[in-house]
């Protein structure tokens, strides 16, 4: 096949099915690269086939090449590396040589990659955007994977300055190549620290740089940065590319997916934002290593609101696994943040705007928004909070009588296995006055109707509904008011 240079390339590949809208022969080998490649896009790249690299020398074997990559070739390396190292046969005649103008440093493919799994989140209007989820990538495995998805040659990569000495210059590196410039930004680090002003620093420097709109703003951290970066994004002359690069479990299974951005108002969390998409969520669990064990078991709860909501099977594996999850178990841990992109890449699907089915995905929230807001940001994790907020939900729900004991005590034992706190503690300011106030500015209620988010039914299901026993949710925050004092 092609394609419009002249060299011939032909693989020996058995059972290898593609999904490209070429029509060419079925030995093209675009279309086995385009295979183990779904989601890479280049500039202009209306049509998947494309040949979108240049080589400016090309030798091949069989389980040993080199390539020298011009353009954005780097994950048609990791393709043909996986091709190889299968022990695919190959044959190429004549040698091909062509020129570029580009200079940039060669990458070599190594014959045992590092194993990922990719979890795709569909949009409409060809916003789909790739989910990565792996560990200990070799930094050139990682620039393969983000570096495409890097639109213009401008970057501004933001962490803070809890995280900065760890990993600010190893992904500054790996993502410069290609022409590509990248500046830095590092933010205060911490819940208090969500706000338009500190926000407003990413702005300040991507107006002094002369940031265009095809620029890409990076976030490298946890939720409160990706949050940050994405609405910074979401505004910067009215819009402009970013990758999210999450660091914690929280982030990486609940806040780096889907396009929420925001910051926190003194009146409300998340009050100030807006949807807007990634261009892809890249997640290496080695970044797990220095999460401390109070933000790791934080990340946690939004897990088991995936089992809670809509994965029962998902639930019952939690409580034969928690422990591993705790001790950071690689295989575990990988699989935990696999199933719950999956579980929100699903729901994203269905509802982008949250105007029905996402909601659920706020179980626990309403409540736990409520705690964090009156006890000053930053003094409880935010998975903290929703964890006392779902056992508050679980607890309403089974007064409510649409659940029975049996599931309220299992939500209890998971979120205790998890190091998650199911009640308030002694020191908390939390009134029954001051729930019914910040429940009421939910970003939720509409038309004056509180809504909440209750498990109904057998484990896995849950309702969306205004239509609920106000006397119940009344005697739920009772209940937890007086355990402050008990």
């Amino acid at each position: 096949c092609r394609h419009d240079l002249d060299f011939t390339f032909s693989l020996d590949l058995n059972n290898v099915k593609s999904s490209c809208q070429c029509q060419g022969s079925s030995d093209c080998i675009l279309r086995r690269l385009r295979t183990l490649i779904p989601f890479h896009r280049g500039p202009n790249d209306e049509h998947n086939h494309r040949l979108l690299l240049q080589f400016d020398s090309f030798f091949l074997q069989r389980r040993c090449f080199t390539m020298v990559a011009l353009t954005s070739s780097s994950p048609w390396l990791i393709a043909t590396s996986l091709l190889l190292s299968a022990g695919v046969t190959t044959s190429f005649t004549p040698s091909l040589h062509v020129r570029s103008s580009i200079a940039v440093s060669s990458l070599k493919a190594s014959e045992t990659a590092t194993e990922y799994d990719t979890v795709k989140v569909d949009l409409t209007d060809g916003r789909d955007y790739p989910i990565y989820i792996g560990s200990d990538f070799t930094d050139d495995e990682a620039a393969a994977l983000i570096r495409p998805h890097v639109h213009g040659k401008r970057v501004l990569l933001v962490t803070n300055d809890r995280i900065e000495h760890w990993y600010l210059d190893r992904y500054k590196k790996l993502l410069e190549g290609d022409g590509i410039q990248v500046d830095t930004v590092v933010l205060p680090d911490g819940e208090a620290n969500k706000t338009f002003e500190c926000m407003s620093m990413v702005l300040d420097r991507a107006l002094e740089l002369n940031m265009d709109r095809k620029s890409t703003f990076v976030a490298l951290g946890g939720g409160v940065i990706g949050d940050m970066v994405g609405f910074a994004s979401a505004i910067y002359q009215r819009g402009v590319n970013f990758i999210q690069i999450p660091t914690t479990v929280m982030s990486m299974v609940d806040s780096s997916v889907g396009g929420k951005t925001g910051v926190n108002h003194p009146l409300g969390k998340n009050m100030v934002g807006a949807f807007h998409q990634p261009q892809c969520v890249f997640i290496d669990t080695t970044t797990l290593n220095t999460l401390p064990d109070r933000e790791l078991k934080s990340g946690y709860s939004e897990v088991v609101k995936y089992g809670l909501i809509r994965d029962a099977p998902f639930f019952a594996w939690q409580e034969e696994n928690m422990e591993k999850l705790l001790d950071r178990d690689p295989t575990t841990t990988r699989y935990a943040i696999k199933r719950s992109c999956e579980n929100k890449a699903e729901v994203v699907k269905a509802d982008e705007k949250e105007g029905g089915v996402r909601a659920t995905l706020n179980l626990g929230h309403t409540f736990g928004h409520a705690i964090e807001t009156e006890s000053g940001y930053g003094t409880f994790f935010h998975g903290e909070g929703v964890s006392i907020g779902t056992a508050m939900a679980a607890t309403m729900s089974e007064k409510m009588g649409w659940i029975d004991e049996g599931l309220k005590q299992r939500t209890f034992d998971i979120l205790e296995k998890a190091g998650l706190p199911i009640k308030l503690p002694k020191e908390s300011p939390m009134t029954v006055e001051a729930f019914n106030r910040l429940m009421s500015l939910d970003k939720k209620v509409a038309d004056g109707q509180l809504r909440l988010i209750l498990l109904r039914g057998e484990l896995g299901n849950c309702e969306f509904t205004g239509d609920f026993d106000v006397d119940a949710m009344q005697k739920t925050i009772e209940e937890f008011v007086k355990d402050i004092d008990a």
